[in-house]
């Protein structure tokens, strides 16, 4: 087996706009749901910003993005996958005409990558739904959603389409089962939205996916669409088969997003779901129609596994998604299960029943680090990080001597960025420490961790140096 990955192979990382830019009202951004959420979706929004919510501020990447990039290319980044703030470029989300300083922000933004030869690969909308949009319609439960998202979907492919090939229209779009507020930009409250308005919501977001497709493939027949979901293989606690069922259960309420988006309509067993619940969605002709508009390839997330269980188990911490503690592995700080081998199951599960080019555009571990200083030079000695890292990419590795196509693989958060979950700076991801801290505190300096040299090494004997 060959121990380096393929020519062409897309090394990089993965950050969003709303945990690293800041800036939130600077160059006429209006504001993001994230404004109003300074503890993630641990608790409710709040009616304006705080300012204990260190995303107002991130990590200062609006007046920063030339330094951060400079350093993504001394790791030798051949990829970086970022997003482009909605309310940016469209401060309500329901304007006519979009913000010229917003687009000019991204144009130079896209200079450097160009300067440095990174390749961008951009996500349209990234868990920061425009407030406006969340407040007036309910996000996503509101057709009129769709017209929104396809007015800004075309003005960046518009503007970009000659610079930036690769597209994900929404990041995790799966999350919205559980993160509904954070994913669909749904202001009515976890408790008391309806399995029928959510359904709903999933149907609009799924047609406004679609219909970015095709407007990309209008404009520019050469641009690649990818969806993204959040992947979580599932495996039964014992081999009985009611927990086998369980897990097809589950399985099927993550993996109908995405049979939607590669097969262009609703798999049966989502339409059961439906049916079983009472729920009748509205779906035009129209919206059958449009949803035949394919994506190039599927992109996804990959932190964790977890069990499920007919009865019994003990239910896992730390995660958005549920689900049972799996007793043979390892936890992060935060209570996520470290499975290595589950990026590889999942990597073939795809493949298996997409046969569509995969991508893997986060993955990563977040923990408490110490900046210490070695030889006069502050660093952190992420050890831990680097196990993760190679044991991660070995099983990529595996993936692809299985006959997988596996485009590429981008970090999450390649320097330390607040977490969406926690809304914290201490859970940090980096191989880029940034001196702020979950106070506000801290010189915003960026110092490169151990894991700096590590990926680097990695990029450049393009995965050779895998133990």
């Amino acid at each position: 087996m060959s121990t380096t990955f393929p020519d062409g192979f897309l090394w990089g990382g993965a950050t969003a706009a709303n945990q690293l830019e800041g800036g939130y009202d600077a160059g006429g951004k209006g504001l993001s749901i994230q404004d109003v959420m300074p503890r993630g979706i641990l608790a409710p929004p709040v009616e304006e910003p705080t300012a204990d919510n260190l995303k107002l501020v991130g990590i200062d990447h609006y007046h920063r993005y030339a330094e951060d990039i400079a350093l993504f290319a001394e790791m030798g980044f051949k990829v970086y996958r970022f997003s482009i703030a909605w309310s940016r470029i469209f401060p309500n989300g329901d304007e006519e005409t979009p913000n010229e300083e917003g687009l000019a922000f991204y144009d130079a933004l896209l200079d450097e990558l160009e300067k440095h030869g990174i390749e961008p690969l951009v996500t349209i909308s990234h868990y920061e739904t425009p407030l406006h949009l969340a407040k007036t319609y309910d996000g996503w439960v509101d057709r009129r959603m769709i017209g929104f998202y396809e007015r800004y979907a075309r003005t960046l492919f518009e503007r970009y389409g000659n610079r930036v090939k690769y597209w994900l229209t929404f990041n995790e779009i799966n999350s919205v089962l559980h993160a509904p507020l954070m994913s669909g930009g749904i202001w009515t409250s976890k408790e008391q939205l309806s399995k029928a308005d959510l359904y709903q919501a999933i149907h609009h977001e799924l047609v406004a996916s679609a219909s970015a497709t095709k407007i990309a493939r209008e404009i520019n027949p050469e641009l690649r669409i990818g969806c993204m979901i959040l992947a979580m293989p599932i495996y039964p606690l014992t081999p009985d088969p009611a927990d086998v069922l369980k897990v097809m259960d589950a399985d099927h309420g993550n993996l109908a997003f995405s049979d939607v988006h590669v097969r262009g309509a609703y798999p049966g067993y989502f339409l059961r779901t439906l049916r079983d619940q009472g729920i009748e969605l509205d779906i035009t002709d129209a919206d059958r129609e449009t949803l035949t508009n394919t994506v190039d390839f599927v992109s996804f997330s990959y932190y964790m596994s977890i069990c499920e269980a007919a009865s019994g188990g003990e239910v896992g911490q730390g995660n958005i998604m549920g689900g049972i503690k799996n007793p043979k592995l390892p936890a992060s700080e935060w209570g996520w299960q470290i499975d290595p081998v589950g990026l590889r199951i999942v990597l073939n599960q795809f493949w298996d029943r997409w046969g569509k080019p995969l991508f893997i555009v986060e993955n990563g571990l977040g923990a408490k680090d110490e900046l210490v200083e070695v030889d006069g030079v502050p660093t952190v000695q992420d050890d831990y990080r680097i196990a993760y890292l190679n044991d991660h990419l070995v099983q990529v590795r595996e993936a692809i001597a299985d006959g997988v196509d596996v485009m590429g693989y981008t970090w999450w958060g390649p320097i330390d960025v607040v977490s969406a979950s926690t809304a914290q700076l201490s859970k940090r991801y980096g191989f880029i420490y940034v001196d702020r801290n979950d106070d506000g505190s801290g010189t915003l300096n960026r110092y490169r961790k151990k894991s700096f040299g590590w990926y680097r090494d990695t990029i450049a004997s393009n995965g050779a140096n895998l133990a």
